[in-house]
């Protein structure tokens, strides 16, 4: 065998300049969704003090009487209020970053998929905020209300605010990815990976596994574990009707094809 036949064979010129122009486009787009981000940041500065007041309201308006946040770093004082800026300005920046991702990949996807695609991400995109708002509005104040309650006769709950930051942010995304779960039970039956009566039959298992998310992703209390498990099975509950609804509507254009 000839040593021409066993050479493994070069990248044409033209694939390499395509994956050179994706890489190109990938990185404008992550600037453009990173510069989106920091351009927020930058105008929200000003107010970081305020924006970290009204993040930290849920439990500041929970604690007993006299009692305070404290700082247990000696730049926390400093730094919490930038780190929550920051994160804020991210969520605020959430449909852009969308955006730019759609953007990459939409060429690929062909026409009917672009039109299924679309509302997909824009849906998405107000369940996370959805999310965040009834962790926000619901979750915290019922949470940090059983917490307090619950503090030990003598025991003064002085939270840290570097600890409290990093504690609301892991709640915030669980909330928010669990509210996207409609979105995952329609692209998994719109993508044939899945039927809707296998969706059905899987009620049982899925309540249960609502609950033992809950247990994970949230606090070792009963309150905040239902607060998450139950919305996540309702919207379960939505998804499998959603997915019902566009099965038939392409049942029918099948047939009157």
């Amino acid at each position: 065998m000839s040593e021409n036949s066993i050479a493994p064979e070069e990248p044409a010129p033209q694939e390499e300049q395509t994956l050179l122009s994706h890489l190109i486009e990938l990185r404008s787009r992550i600037m453009k969704a990173f510069i989106t981000t920091l351009v927020i940041f930058v105008c929200l500065v000003p107010f970081a003090q305020e924006i970290f007041s009204l993040v930290a309201n849920p439990l500041m308006s929970q604690l007993p009487e006299n009692a305070t946040m404290i700082a247990t770093q000696v730049a926390s004082p400093f730094l919490t209020p930038f780190k929550t800026t920051f994160f804020v300005a991210l969520f605020i920046a959430m449909p852009v970053v969308i955006f730019q991702v759609w953007g990459f990949i939409a060429p690929g996807l062909y026409k009917n998929e672009k039109k299924f695609a679309l509302p997909m991400l824009v849906s998405s995109i107000l369940l996370f905020y959805l999310g965040i708002a009834f962790a926000y509005y619901v979750v915290f104040p019922l949470m940090f209300g059983f917490f307090a309650a619950a503090s030990p006769q003598g025991v003064t709950m002085m939270t840290d605010i570097g600890a409290y930051l990093d504690f609301i942010l892991t709640l915030f995304f669980a909330f928010g990815i669990s509210f996207e779960v409609p979105i995952a039970t329609v692209m998994l039956v719109s993508t044939g990976l899945l039927k809707v009566d296998k969706l059905k039959s899987a009620r049982p298992y899925v309540f249960l596994g609502a609950f033992v998310i809950g247990m994970f992703l949230t606090p070792p209390d009963a309150i905040s574990q239902t607060l998450l498990a139950i919305p996540v099975y309702l919207l379960y509950e939505v998804g499998i009707l959603l997915s019902s609804i566009i099965s038939k509507s392409k049942e029918e254009a099948a047939n009157n094809e």
